[in-house]
């Protein structure tokens, strides 16, 4: 995937309440989000990557919106419609069927209006046929020409629905170049509020060129800054932080999450900051999380590492590790922006991790390294079928980078141990290095042939 070439956003927008992550679990196909009659308990965005229609997409939960949050409800819902008219590819736009049509619905639509992105109306909880045509009838004076009865609960037209909408995306553009091959790097700066990734970013390029606030959320768009170092051509992508579900205090924070997706979709590389002050917490696991998601390479940056004491460093270290133990082999680069020591040390680090990401492994070296992984630990025998036999691994291949990919065809995957795709992963990491970088691995079935 090129950042030339990325792959498109769609984003479930509506009002509170109207099952927005009822359809987004129903796509998704397992409960990603948290789903309750209660209207705004889903505060973050959530994303996942389908392939529907022949074109993969990222789909984005938004969050729901407290209808006390600065000016109200209608300062809320203008705020995620324009969120998504600005960095979503696609909008599914949901409304209620049996609620009918309401105001917040109307104030939506207005904003949705004014782009010429795709978007499609989904009544949802038309659970029964025969509601169908009394409760899609009055959503037609929003002024949209796809609209599209659903049921999040049941599933019924939901997928037909979106593949309806994704059908309508700008064909894919084809794209000789990778993310790691391009001229210029691009790298999102990424974390929570207030933890310096704006002063990082200044001191970087050793000028003011990001506005720099003790009040958290200062940054509430996604700045490209571009600069080169020694010949290397780079972008810093500045991102709004993300705040702790329920602790979000503007409608300028909520629409600061579909941004992060956007930034990070597009970069090769992602500064996870941390604030040393205040040591890792869940919410920057939960980033961290977003970022593996998104298969994307990562340099963990430890700031403000100035303020804390030497004899606690051993004990910080040691609390950064565990917290992001899922990041395999991920750097952690430890710096003060603030005074730019061990500055010097940050990009090094993206180069390494960009590379690792970017590498791709010759087929026969692969297969080597397969057989004899797998030499030092059979996965056992298979449990379907007639009679037992091992299962036997045939040959791999690399399919992607950004992340690297690898689809490996074995005799029976049904049959795995549920530890052996991780224990091929640190196989793989061992033999070959992938610092920093996520590892994809796809294991296929192939039937066995008799000789």
């Amino acid at each position: 995937m090129s950042s030339s070439a990325a792959i498109p956003i769609v984003a479930i927008v509506g009002r509170p309440n109207v099952g927005k992550s009822t359809l987004f679990n129903r796509f998704a196909g397992r409960r990603r989000a948290l789903v309750a009659d209660s209207p705004g308990l889903t505060r973050d965005r959530i994303v996942e990557e389908l392939e529907l229609a022949g074109r993969r997409v990222l789909l984005v939960d938004t969050a729901g919106l407290d209808p006390d949050a600065e000016k109200g409800l209608e300062a809320a819902v203008q705020a995620q419609a324009e969120s998504a008219l600005r960095d979503a590819d696609a909008i599914f736009f949901v409304v209620d069927g049996k609620a009918g049509l309401l105001p917040e619905d109307e104030s939506i639509a207005r904003t949705l209006r004014k782009t010429r992105k795709p978007i499609l109306v989904a009544v949802n909880k038309i659970d029964q046929p025969q509601h169908h045509a009394d409760r899609v009838l009055e959503f037609h004076s929003l002024g949209f020409e796809a609209i599209e009865g659903v049921s999040g609960e049941h599933g019924g037209g939901a997928f037909d629905a979106l593949e309806a909408l994704i059908e309508k995306l700008p064909p894919e553009k084809a794209s000789a170049e990778e993310p790691g091959e391009a001229a210029e790097l691009r790298i999102a700066v990424v974390g929570r509020p207030n933890v310096g990734k704006s002063s990082l970013t200044n001191r970087v390029l050793g000028q003011e060129r990001v506005v720099v606030s003790a009040e958290a959320g200062t940054t509430r768009d996604a700045i490209d800054v571009h600069f080169s170092v020694e010949d290397q051509a780079y972008v810093f992508v500045d991102t709004a932080g993300l705040r702790r579900p329920g602790r979000r205090s503007g409608t300028g924070e909520r629409v600061g999450a579909l941004m992060t997706v956007r930034a990070l979709e597009r970069a090769q590389v992602a500064l996870l900051v941390l604030d040393c002050d205040q040591g890792p917490t869940d919410q920057d696991a939960h980033v961290g999380r977003m970022i593996q998601d998104l298969g994307r390479a990562v340099v963990v940056v430890a700031n403000k590492w100035d303020r804390v004491p030497a004899e606690g460093r051993p004990e910080m270290k040691e609390q950064i590790e565990h917290s992001l133990r899922f990041m395999v082999d991920a750097p952690v680069v430890t710096l003060s922006a603030l005074t730019g020591s061990g500055l010097r040390k940050l990009l090094p680090a993206v180069g390494r991790v960009a590379r690792a990401a970017a590498q791709r492994i010759a087929t026969a070296d692969l297969n080597r390294w397969l057989q004899d992984a797998v030499a030092r630990n059979p996965p056992g025998m298979t449990r379907h079928g007639k009679g037992r036999a091992p299962i036997k691994f045939q040959y791999g291949s690399q399919v992607g980078v950004h992340p690297p990919t690898f689809v490996l065809f074995c005799t029976d995957s049904d049959s795995l141990p549920a530890a052996y795709p991780r224990f091929l992963e640190n196989q793989l990491r061992a033999q070959f290095g992938f610092e920093g970088t996520p590892l994809k691995i796809l294991i296929r079935n192939r039937a066995r042939k008799d000789t």
